[in-house]
């Protein structure tokens, strides 16, 4: 299909079905999607058994990521995440410890300064005590619409924690309605993606590029459906490009398109790689 890499996930350490059906609200006249899946999963054990039947890190086609989730009554958050390090450490390219999904409860609080101290310490800690020589880098995903003075402090604790995280994943979903939502089931309770979100998750991009001076990689997601949509993100900061709503309603040709796109705006701004157009935006 053209990706260059593939993430999976969030994955639980126990099976959890995930909230009640419906669940997922196709809102077609906004090309979004309202989700509120809650961290459906069949658990570590499981997952661990279909990708470790895969070639190891290193001898794949593609790199990896493997989404790191809690379970929804989990008493110890922290703890659910070291679980997912220990487990799929060794198989992962890379990690995301996942705190901003809107469907778990309490999940999004670990975005603040304190208990994302807290959880970062512990996650890397687990990462660099992992056996063998193999240690994959963790990513950080986060919401959105969180706010100012917490975005701020999210780059602090990246930037100055002894512990330090490798990458960024922005943004989730958002709670938010925008007011230009056309569909019946705009009001459907969970996390907004695709279209809608294009524009918020591209400012998140670029405030987080701004405050943390451009030294943490970024992947850049939300409403991405186009290579200008791409091209938009990697101005704003964004070392590489995911897309998950745009399939759903363009299919897989949308691959090809978006690469295609997005080499004919590098070229026409004068960039020969996307690693010289990361962050233009920001340093104009």
């Amino acid at each position: 299909m053209g990706f260059g890499f593939i993430e999976v996930g969030s994955v639980t350490p126990l099976p959890q079905p995930g909230n009640p059906k419906p669940r997922v609200f196709r809102l077609p006249e906004d090309q979004g999607v309202i989700n509120r899946c809650g961290f459906n999963s069949e658990g570590h054990e499981a997952v661990y058994e279909r990708l470790s039947l895969l070639p190891p890190p290193g001898n794949r086609k593609a790199i990896l990521g493997i989404n790191l989730g809690k379970n929804k009554t989990a008493h110890d958050h922290v703890h659910d995440f070291t679980l997912g390090v220990e487990k799929f450490g060794p198989i992962a390219d890379y990690l995301v410890i996942n705190v901003s999904s809107p469907n778990t409860p309490g999940l999004r609080n670990l975005q603040h300064r304190e208990e994302l101290e807290e959880l970062i310490e512990a996650v890397v800690t687990t990462r660099d005590s992992l056996p063998g020589t193999h240690k994959p880098p963790l990513l950080l995903k986060i919401a959105p619409d969180v706010s100012e003075d917490d975005k701020q402090n999210i780059a602090n604790v990246v930037l100055r924690s002894k512990k330090r995280i490798d990458g960024l994943i922005v943004s989730n979903t958002t709670v938010t309605r925008p007011t230009s939502l056309q569909s019946p089931d705009k009001e459907e309770v969970g996390g907004l993606s695709g279209q809608p979100l294009r524009t918020m998750a591209t400012h998140a991009i670029r405030d987080m590029y701004r405050l943390t001076h451009g030294s943490v990689p970024i992947i850049g997601v939300g409403g991405v459906a186009s290579g200008h949509d791409a091209y938009e993100k990697i101005c704003a900061g964004a070392s590489l490009i995911q897309l998950y709503t745009g399939l759903i309603y363009h299919g897989p040709p949308l691959v090809v398109k978006v690469t295609s796109e997005l080499e004919e705006l590098l070229r026409r701004d004068g960039f020969s790689t996307v690693t010289e157009a990361v962050g233009a935006d920001c340093k104009q």
